[in-house]
């Protein structure tokens, strides 16, 4: 099954450099050991919030604004595409995440028409 896991935390977390540099190379850790195991199919970062471009159509005419969907604190700041045999194997997957520990990981499996 897959599942489709947001990576959200504040993007004004201060870190020092050197807990940067140590959360990224646990990030790189997990991605090449999630990889390894067929668990993680694709995934990326994003750019930050502020850059992110709204758009709704209503009544026909597309409402373009700058910035995110929705207002709050914690912003999606990446994504992984997991391939997992279940929830309980999906959670056990971004339990080891690193962000787990100072953000939010949201795993929402894919529609199957």
């Amino acid at each position: 099954m897959r599942y489709l896991m947001l990576v959200c935390g504040d993007e004004d977390l201060e870190l020092t450099p050197e807990e940067r540099r140590a959360l990224d190379q646990r990030a790189a850790a997990w991605v090449e050991e999630m990889t390894a195991r067929g668990v993680r199919v694709d995934g990326n970062r994003l750019a930050r919030a502020d850059t992110a471009t709204t758009v709704r159509v209503r009544n026909g005419e597309m409402l373009v604004s700058d910035g995110p969907f929705a207002e709050t604190k914690e912003q999606v700041g990446g994504y992984d595409l997991l391939e997992c045999a279940d929830l309980d194997e999906a959670l056990e997957v971004a339990g080891q995440h690193p962000v787990a520990e100072i953000g939010t990981l949201e795993l929402r499996p894919l529609h199957v028409p």
